[in-house]
């Protein structure tokens, strides 16, 4: 068990006797606090689960977290499935891609849900779903009239849905334009199908199907009250014969757990199935296998019996109950070195000079919530850290103290307008003042606490005093399980809040209350609080953590690859006309930002903040270019309706820095000393950036460590620099791939050039 788990679960069994005496409840130096000011909202009620699930803390984040916000749920995209829950029983629908022009003379695609087929208890008129169970990519609803109950199971990635119920029959109503026959090799099997699809219903032995109207009616045998549905990749026989020898082993649990291989410098990850079989002979279960599981993947389980189309590309189908992937670690480094050329590190200091005198107006400039307050504290910490390696450390101090005091300004509980608070009944740390729902939605924790963890860990890469457990490293550390606890079925918080293990990438919506399922715009945002994590875990002497960041930001940026930017050429339609996602969700692609259409914004919000963790962006420099080519065109769309950025250069610090993840050269002329620059940034870190990769060349990624903090930039000429910091107090013999070998010093970042 982590140490931080330990402290949390023992301060929550406190909270009852210490609320008595004081509405805080200490951790460390600070504290949260047990109740709401009257102004502030609460966080949402999530009544909808059943007895043993109100005992766990609740699963929000999702893509089934609707089903415990609302008597029915919203659409749930388990994919390549549809599911939602309605005062019917489960519709069951396998989307097809449609196209929707939009204002902006592009499209979105969606893959809405259809109710193909619905299960419907006969017997009884289900007063409500609830969730009944989850593992880590399936999920069980229950359908319940007092004590009567239809019992659902719809996974990520699976071809069926397995149902039980404990009272009655069951009824199949078609969707409009499907029909029901029965499969002529067995009489247990229903195809159900239109033009397009093609479903398979098992009935148990001794079941048997009666038309009924527009419906078929199962009748049930009183010891065999299962069922299960599946969509099938073709109507051949042979396809059906596949999916009956799966037809009678529901899933029981789904895990994916993860160890890091250091020699290679892989996260190495084990998806497992756990399946019961009901009749017949033993299965395995059926597992869909996305994009990012299946591309270059050499461990592949057996031979695909099909595919299935899908939002995230071609489903591949397998007879089997595990697979394994291997994703590289391409590594970072927490800061960059001194730039050395006297030029550009004399333009660094005169901006520094400027920006430090105005720092504290710059660490909160738009919103007050945690959200702004987060991204500021990050950004003067960025500053900080520049100061750090140019030598200047007066600059340092002033900046590490301003830093420090807002942190406890808000770490401490004494204010009633910038505060933390526990929340038992959902397991969760919100703040005061909400910003952008993250409260009532419980949005974006992932987001905003990603900020506070890293701007907390650059504090303590200089003042390792001020983040121990018992000052005010301790509520950090709530941060940090609320977002990011790694145990399951907790009752104080739950497992991976944001992280979807199989999809492998983060949610933002906590309720997911949208018929296009839940959502993540930033993905690089998500990264961000990855690469915090890892650097947290590796200053508090936790490698537990920073296994665990290390296993988060390998995968989400796996997916990122895949779902955002699509630098394989897999995943996105050819109907799509934009180059990138900006907006995924469970059922739509969308080239758009939540507050504005505006391309730069569109564009910025999936590499914002652009800090030595982001260089997973060089991964394809001929997608960066094709990137911002699309750009260039876009703008000169929006301009062509009538529209024009404020600031017309929004944001041009952003694509400087992108580019020269490409190109440092190009970047660098890019760059202009008087435009606008991201709110979350400064001009002196932009230069610094900047100016350290002219002088380096670009990342290359391909050369890895046998360490976790790592850096190596190659110059056209094929010169290589690489970079090592050594948390630890002894020196560090390191072996990179490409065969060079340094030791790295204790308690600091060593360059060989």
């Amino acid at each position: 068990m982590m140490y931080f788990h330990r402290s949390v679960a023992v301060l929550m069994l406190c909270v009852a006797g210490l609320a008595m005496a004081s509405d805080i409840v200490p951790q460390g130096l600070g504290g949260w606090r047990t109740q709401v000011s009257a102004a502030d909202n609460p966080v949402p009620a999530a009544p909808y689960r059943t007895a043993a699930m109100l005992e766990r803390a609740a699963p929000t984040n999702q893509w089934y977290s609707s089903v415990m916000f609302t008597r029915w749920s919203e659409v749930l995209h388990a994919v390549p499935l549809t599911a939602k829950a309605s005062p019917r029983g489960l519709e069951v629908g396998y989307p097809q891609k449609t196209i929707v022009p939009t204002d902006r003379k592009d499209v979105e695609v969606v893959y809405g849900h259809h109710a193909d087929v619905t299960l419907r208890p006969l017997a009884f008129e289900p007063q409500a779903a609830l969730l009944a169970g989850h593992s880590d990519w399936a999920v069980d609803i229950a359908f319940e009239s007092q004590n009567h109950a239809m019992v659902t199971t719809v996974a990520h990635g699976s071809p069926f849905v397995f149902a039980n119920i404990n009272h009655g029959d069951l009824a199949l109503d078609l969707g409009a334009g499907m029909t029901g026959r029965i499969w002529p090799q067995d009489a247990r099997v229903l195809l159900i199908s239109d033009a397009r699809k093609t479903f398979a219903a098992f009935a148990p032995t001794q079941g048997q199907w009666v038309p009924l109207g527009a419906s078929w009616q199962l009748k049930l045998p009183s010891d065999r009250r299962y069922f299960s549905l599946a969509i099938l990749p073709d109507a051949q026989d042979a396809t059906v014969q596949n999916f009956l020898a799966q037809a009678y082993t529901p899933i029981v649990d789904t895990r994916a757990d993860f160890r890091i291989d250091s020699k290679t410098s892989e996260v190495v990850t084990h998806y497992q199935l756990s399946t019961q079989t009901l009749e017949g002979p033993k299965g395995t279960g059926m597992l869909g296998l996305y994009p990012h599981h299946w591309h270059q993947n050499a461990a592949l389980p057996a031979k695909s019996i099909g595919s299935l189309q899908s939002i995230r590309g071609e489903i591949k189908l397998f007879a089997s109950e595990r697979f394994e992937t291997r994703h590289r670690y391409t590594g970072y480094v927490p800061y960059w070195p001194a730039v050395q050329d006297e030029g550009k590190a004399k333009a660094i200091r005169t901006n520094l000079s400027k920006e430090s005198g105005r720092a504290r107006r710059m660490m909160l400039e738009i919103g007050q919530g945690p959200y702004w307050q987060g991204k500021g504290l990050q950004r003067i910490s960025q500053l900080m850290s520049v100061a750090d390696v140019q030598g200047d450390l007066t600059t340092r101090n002033e900046l590490m103290d301003l830093v420090k005091g807002r942190f406890e300004q808000w770490l401490s509980g004494q204010s009633k307008r910038t505060y933390f608070h526990y929340s038992p009944t959902l397991g969760t740390v919100v703040s005061y003042p909400e910003e952008y729902d993250a409260v009532k939605d419980m949005n974006d924790h992932h987001f905003h606490y990603g900020y506070w963890i890293r701007a907390a860990a650059d504090i303590g890469l200089r003042d390792p005093q001020w983040i121990r457990p018992e000052r005010w490293g301790g509520m950090i550390d709530l941060l940090v399980a609320d977002i990011a606890t790694a145990q399951r079925g907790r009752k104080d918080f739950p497992y991976l809040r944001n992280f979807d293990p199989y999809e492998g990438h983060s949610w933002a919506s906590g309720v997911g209350l949208s018929p296009d399922g839940n959502n993540q715009e930033s993905s690089s945002e998500a990264v961000n609080a990855w690469a915090g994590l890892m650097l947290w875990g590796a200053l508090q002497g936790r490698p537990d953590l920073v296994d665990l960041g290390t296993y988060l930001y390998t995968t989400e940026i796996q997916a990122i690859q895949h779902y955002w930017f699509d630098i394989h050429g897999l995943t996105l339609p050819k109907e799509y006309q934009n180059v990138e996602v900006s907006m995924l969700f469970g059922g739509k692609l969308a080239h758009n930002t939540w507050w504005i259409d505006e391309p730069r914004q569109i564009h910025g919000i999936n590499l914002l903040p652009l800090t030595s963790a982001s260089t997973y962006l060089a991964q394809s420099p001929t997608f960066v270019h094709k990137n911002m080519a699309a750009l260039a065109r876009e703008i000169q769309t929006y301009e062509g309706r009538g529209k024009r950025a404020k600031p017309h250069d929004i944001w041009q610090d952003l694509f400087a820095k992108y580019v020269a993840l490409a190109d440092p050269v190009q970047g660098l002329a890019r760059w202009d000393e008087w435009g606008s620059v991201e709110l979350g940034d400064t001009r002196t870190h932009a230069q610094h950036w900047l100016a350290f990769l002219a002088s380096v060349g670009r990342p290359d990624l391909g050369v890895s460590a046998d360490t976790r903090f790592y850096a190596v930039f190659q110059q056209n000429d094929q010169r290589k620099t690489y970079m090592v910091f050594n948390p630890s107090t002894q020196a560090q013999p390191v072996r990179f791939s490409d065969g060079q070998v340094m030791t790295a010093q204790p308690l600091q970042l060593t360059v060989l050039r």
